[in-house]
């Protein structure tokens, strides 16, 4: 099973590693990518400060999803100076793409002191200095710049719309849909194969490992699955989602689709992505853990057989501890990278999160003197889940230990919380080995080497016994006659027992005694109270009395 960890371990290493390198380049796609044809610039105004209505900021002019030019005004007259220019283009190109005879000429002539466009005899916009401030160019070169763009950009299109370049584009398409259909059955395949070999390594058991290498380890594949099965899923979407995005942008008719597709699942896209990223990077650490605590036990650094059990209980605590710590710290690197996909500046509000953090620290005292009493707690090995202590006035078993506070389970199924700035002094019954400590009374007629000898002969026979004698450490010791009372001599026998197996050692003890006092004819002696009388003539009257129905119904 170790082998195959160490095996299969690396190959998924090769595998997260070419996953993640794709979601950072997803993520961070730089602003130079709008400049390859099938991902269209969008919408992104140059403004620097957008509280002014004065401002001047930019647009982009679109021609069926291409970006031809920008257009510079102020902030309250860019949208209508947008929608006029988008207008007259769209009119322009539709009677020059459906006119067989047409042919386009794009002028530029000057009207008022400035350089206006006209195509086919139509206006279609004028340069102003904002526009010429825009490009550090003079208004005439900026106009005669666009003229040319708009040359090329609308014979292209029109020349996209003959039947034979749909056709062209068809044929890319169905074998862009085709190769789509190979590569997820491939993923498909390849997934299925990874499940079959998880199964197969996680299904035979080492007789050899301990129980706590055997749940780490199915722990770790479980982790690594769920964090391969999301990998997938997104292999999956980019797959589908990526190539469909393709073959919108390969006709004119659906590639303004793909530009407001692209537009308004930008953003849902980017928090998506670091969303599925930072679970995927917790199930990661979470395998990693285990891999690491496996590591240690199995190289027997952390577990020997005196310790075993014990170092169970700790790892268990805590691999838990450590994990709800690694997630706290990604879900914080989730959350901030989330806001750098927003676009948010996010050094102001680190600035402002340290002095919120201040404030929270003074107004929530307690909680950080349970934090750390509580990381003490576990670094000290003080308890750990599963152990029963008793703290103050109140005791059980350990259910939930974490930072903040430990919940046992008393005698009564009750649930009590503590929190651990409360643990001040903690009485553990199960930390590496317990005791039975067992006082038998015997009557003070019974032959006391006799006794001695009948109690510790039951003791020594039941720890010979193979079931009994792996919770028995050592020798049971019978320490001898600790008191005498009331009840006779009380007797004092120690058996030292695995943790948390002192009360059933105890009670099997106590039940093979009695068997074996009673077949010896030794008494354990009961509480009784005796009432001597020595006055005869007292005698005399109480049974005079008694004869007398008179002095019977009186009594």
């Amino acid at each position: 099973m170790i082998d195959f960890a160490q095996g299969g371990f690396g190959l998924r290493l090769k595998f997260l590693a070419i996953a993640g390198s794709m979601v950072i380049t997803i993520v961070s796609v730089p602003k130079a990518t709008a400049q390859i044809p099938l991902l269209p610039y969008l919408p992104n105004p140059s403004s620097v400060n957008n509280t002014s209505e004065n401002t001047i900021v930019s647009e982009w002019v679109y021609l069926d999803g291409r970006p031809l030019f920008q257009i510079a005004a102020s902030k309250t007259d860019v949208s209508e100076r947008l929608q006029n220019i988008q207008l007259n283009l769209q009119e322009i190109s539709q009677d020059y793409f459906y006119s067989s005879t047409q042919k386009l000429n794009v002028q530029v002539r000057k009207l008022r002191d400035l350089p206006v466009i006209y195509v086919n005899e139509k206006y279609l916009m004028t340069v102003n200095s904002d526009d010429a401030k825009l490009r550090q160019v003079d208004s005439l070169t900026l106009t005669n710049q666009i003229a040319e763009d708009l040359q090329k950009e609308l014979e292209l299109a029109k020349k996209e719309r003959q039947t034979s370049s749909l056709i062209g584009q068809g044929k890319i398409a169905g074998s862009l849909a085709l190769a789509m259909l190979l590569t997820s059955l491939l993923i498909y395949r390849y997934q299925r194969r990874f499940k079959k070999d998880d199964v197969e390594a996680v299904s035979p058991t080492n007789e050899i490992e301990q129980p706590i290498t055997t749940q780490l380890n199915q722990q770790q594949h479980q982790h690594l699955a769920e964090v391969q099965k999301r990998l997938f899923q997104l292999t999956q979407t980019g797959i589908w989602g990526g190539g469909s995005f393709i073959v919108l942008g390969l006709f004119p008719y659906t590639r303004a689709l793909q530009l407001g597709i692209l537009a308004a699942a930008q953003i849902p896209l980017k928090v998506g992505i670091v969303v599925l990223g930072t679970y995927v990077a917790i199930r990661f650490s979470y395998a990693l853990i285990d891999k690491f605590t496996t590591t240690l036990i199995s190289g027997g650094v952390l577990l020997n057989s005196e310790t075993s059990e014990r170092m169970q209980l700790r790892v268990s605590t805590f691999s838990g501890v450590t994990k709800s710590i690694t997630t706290l710290i990604w879900m914080g690197v989730g959350i901030l990278l989330t806001l750098i996909a927003l676009g948010i500046d996010i050094v102001p509000l680190l600035a402002g999160a340290g002095l919120i953090g201040v404030a929270v620290s003074l107004a929530s005292q307690n909680l950080i003197k349970d934090a750390i009493n509580g990381f003490l707690i576990i670094l000290e090995d003080q308890y750990a889940l599963g152990d029963v202590i008793n703290v103050g006035d109140v005791g059980g078993l350990v259910e939930n230990l974490n930072l903040r506070m430990t919940q046992v389970r008393d005698a009564e199924g009750r649930l009590i919380t503590i929190p651990n700035s409360e643990v001040k002094i903690v009485a553990n019954l199960s930390s590496r080995w317990s005791r039975a400590d067992l006082t038998i009374p015997v009557s003070y007629q019974a032959n006391i080497d006799e006794a001695l000898q009948l109690i510790e002969d039951v003791a020594v026979k039941m720890n010979q016994e193979p079931f009994w004698k792996r919770q028995i450490i050592e020798k049971p010791s019978i320490l001898g006659i600790d008191n005498f009372s009331d009840r006779g001599m009380m007797i004092r026998v120690w058996i030292k027992t695995q943790p948390l197996k002192q009360w059933d050692v105890a009670r099997e003890y106590r039940r093979r005694l009695k068997i074996a006092l009673d077949q010896a004819d030794i008494s354990i002696p009961i509480p009784q109270q005796a009432i001597w009388i020595n006055d005869s003539h007292l005698l005399n009257y109480e049974g005079n009395s008694a004869s007398s129905p008179e002095v019977g119904r009186h009594l």
